[in-house]
């Protein structure tokens, strides 16, 4: 099948969308795109005399700002 014959399919559902929307590199229809969005979740910390790091996953949170690097 040729990219221009691709019909792109949800990831979560398996229900088909649009060719632009796969064009801009979404894999998940409007509506489970929105439900993954809302489970993302984010925040920016300012590091220690330097610039703000946004972090993703709590793993990288914990410790960032202590001075030796380690956590409990």
């Amino acid at each position: 099948m040729s990219k221009d014959n691709h019909i792109p399919q949800c990831r979560n559902c398996g229900d088909q969308y649009s060719r632009q929307r796969w064009g801009l590199g979404y894999k998940f229809c409007l509506p489970c795109g929105d439900k993954v969005a809302q489970q993302v979740v984010r925040t920016v910390v300012p590091m220690h005399k330097s610039n703000y790091v946004m972090v993703t996953d709590m793993a990288d949170l914990k410790g960032i700002n202590n001075k030796g690097g380690f956590h409990r």
